[in-house]
């Protein structure tokens, strides 16, 4: 079940990164970070009121705060990047050194034991993500963008795996709530970037209600599964954008891509099986 959970997380991370990433070329990627941060407090609140928790400590509530601001700094360097059409550069870095740095976390500081079958499937992730986003070449600003989105990601990942499962959906929504007051001074700083028109407000809300829902989804999932392999699971998002990409876009897929699908697939197999 904790598997099922973290691969329903990547499928949600995946649709708002390609949503996300469309979006940003069109708007300023700030409206659309902080906007998104407040679609996904509208919807870890109503969730949590859904799902009341049995018990609550302040500790859940801080560590989930921190996983916020986590959040914060990737969804602001990764909307940043794919602003400037470099998914190929920001979506592989972020995602694979995002991964490293949670495994390592959960193995050296948290205890995570994977079995032989579970540290195949992470070997292989590593290399399916870059190929599946195409191994990109380029570096400079999109390769600053995509490592500072991994540290973001790993904080957001391994801080709400410390939250207690009796907490319920709180750190999530408290997280939202630190991501938002993260980013606040900077939209308070250029009010002309929300002036958007409805629909492109409608849907940076929307989007990011969608990774809130991820979220969700992952903080589940890390309550039935040791951190180092819903991590890994929940990070294979970046095979889902070339998926739509081939789909929607029409674009063409090269075998370096259909080789991290094949090997994406692999690790899947490997970690649910381990």
């Amino acid at each position: 079940m904790g598997a099922l959970l973290a691969l329903t997380s990547a499928l949600c991370y995946g649709i708002v990164d390609f949503a996300g990433g469309l979006l940003s070329r069109r708007v300023p990627h700030a409206a659309v970070t902080f906007l998104g941060q407040l679609g996904g407090l509208l919807l870890a609140a109503g969730a949590a009121l859904l799902l009341p928790a049995d018990a609550l400590a302040g500790s859940d509530l801080l560590w989930g705060a921190l996983s916020g601001v986590g959040s914060a700094t990737a969804m602001r360097f990764l909307n940043r990047g794919l602003s400037h059409g470099a998914m190929s550069v920001v979506v592989p870095v972020s995602a694979v050194t995002g991964v490293a740095l949670s495994v390592l976390c959960g193995v050296l500081l948290l205890g995570d034991r994977p079995g032989a079958l579970a540290w195949a499937g992470i070997a292989v992730t590593g290399p399916a993500l870059w190929w599946v986003s195409g191994g990109g070449t380029r570096t400079g600003r999109e390769a600053t963008d995509g490592l500072l989105a991994s540290a973001g990601v790993s904080v957001q990942y391994v801080a709400l795996g410390q939250a207690d499962p009796t907490s319920g959906l709180w750190p999530v929504v408290a997280g939202r709530v630190a991501a938002v007051l993260v980013l606040l001074p900077g939209a308070a700083r250029r009010p002309g970037l929300l002036r958007l028109p409805v629909r492109p407000c409608a849907q940076a809300l929307l989007i990011g209600a969608g990774a809130a829902l991820g979220l969700v989804l992952y903080l589940l999932a890390v309550q039935r599964q040791m951190l180092a392999v819903a991590v890994v699971l929940a990070s294979l998002y970046p095979a889902l954008p070339v998926v739509l990409g081939l789909a929607v876009l029409h674009e063409h897929v090269s075998r370096r891509q259909a080789a991290g699908l094949l090997g994406a697939a692999l690790a899947t197999v490997l970690l649910t099986v381990g």
